[in-house]
């Protein structure tokens, strides 16, 4: 790998508060949120909708068109272009987005594969590389295609492994962040009954994309499984047989009958935790577990920050940074007027302190120091920080 670092900095120097996490709350307050909106563009539902969802491009198309009024009066967004790191989420979010706002728009799908050779493919408006070090070369050849990129663009940039984390680069530190939220919440409420290896066992195995469609792949469901697992109320063994058999269906069965098993959850001293997480699930909240949540923050925000005196690769094993690429390509964009709009598909909790946390001075992701860090041109060549 050859890789090396830039500058300490934040997401914030070139995004501002012009991003939105999963509630889709614009952490600039003058812009409109989800709940301002929904009436106006008859959005049906009470649950955020996912970033896939064409509801979501609605929403993200009219703050965008409200955030380029705030700064550039009398300026309308024309085109669109995106920067992402996955084919189906990003690439669907793009297409919607495009359809909302009646734009033209290029997408950059990008991740390193650093073991195999550089590859671009283009495929209609999708730009996918196997390097960040791609992204000029995007933007050089959008604008050969006569793509103007001036103040009339709004560029959307996925923040999850693409800002920050970039997939490929430094995702799995992103991971271990979430894993750890999950282990840490986990092993609080059980207490000294807590096994790791249990723990272990049964968040490996359901994990995997086979139980989609019982968790759905939400990891607020799987902490809760993993809870009522390590708990006693259910044995891993018998819970993956009913779901390979197909009787239980989705997690929303598995929460209700841990909801009839109520004297025994009683005994566990966990019913003030399911009651919550019952009560929200019934409300259709896709983050019912919000004592998880919080401690996927903390864990997330342990991992920002600097490693001084550290090799590059060591930073990007143990610290969250974030990817020089698609900063320079951001900076560059804003001065040429473009509208910088980032979105993020992690919780608010996951990514926002409580009033608490705030009081005593912990911030927004956005707002954390990260190390920036991108492909070097020679790989002994290292930017001192």
């Amino acid at each position: 790998m050859a890789y090396q670092t830039t500058v300490l900095t934040t997401l914030h120097e070139f995004l501002g508060d012009s991003l939105v996490y999963r509630n889709l709350v614009p952490a600039d307050a003058r812009l409109p949120s989800l709940g301002d909106l929904r009436q106006r563009l008859d959005l049906g539902g009470s649950s955020p909708p996912r970033k896939a969802e064409p509801a979501y491009g609605r929403v993200v198309a009219e703050i965008l068109h409200r955030a380029r009024a705030l700064d550039r009066p009398g300026v309308a967004i024309r085109r669109l272009l995106y920067i992402g790191d996955t084919w189906m989420n990003d690439g669907t979010a793009f297409r919607n987005l495009c359809a909302a706002g009646e734009w033209p728009g290029w997408a950059f799908i990008g991740r390193d594969e650093m073991q195999k050779p550089a590859q671009v493919e283009v495929d209609g408006p999708f730009y996918l590389a196997n390097r960040w070090s791609a992204l000029p070369d995007f933007l050089r050849y959008g604008e050969g295609q006569g793509f103007t990129l001036d103040e009339a663009t709004a560029v959307v940039i996925d923040v999850d492994k693409t800002a920050i984390a970039a997939k490929g680069r430094n995702d799995r530190v992103m991971d271990e962040a979430r894993v750890e939220g999950v282990r840490r919440t986990v092993a609080e409420l059980l207490g000294p009954s807590f096994s790791e290896q249990d723990f272990l066992t049964a968040y490996n195995e359901l994990k995997q994309p086979a139980y989609h469609p019982f968790t759905a792949d939400n990891q607020d469901y799987l902490a809760y499984i993993c809870l009522m697992l390590g708990a006693g109320l259910f044995e891993l063994d018998s819970l993956v047989a009913e779901v390979r058999a197909g009787s239980l269906g989705h997690f929303t069965d598995f929460a209700g009958r841990v909801e009839s098993r109520r004297p025994e959850l009683a005994r566990t001293g966990l019913q003030p935790v399911h009651d919550q997480v019952w009560e929200l699930v019934q409300a259709g909240d896709p983050t019912p577990f919000k004592a998880f949540r919080y401690n996927e923050y903390l864990c997330t925000v342990a991992r920002f920050g600097d490693l001084p005196g550290a090799a590059v690769e060591q930073l990007l094993a143990q610290r969250i940074v974030i990817t020089q690429e698609v900063r320079e390509a951001a900076v560059a964009l804003r001065e040429r007027g473009a509208l910088i709009f980032g979105i993020s598909d992690k919780p608010d909790e996951a990514s926002v302190p409580n009033e608490a946390q705030a009081r005593s001075g912990m911030k927004p992701l956005h707002r954390l120091e990260a190390v920036a860090v991108g492909e070097a041109e020679d790989p002994r060549r290292r930017i001192q920080r």
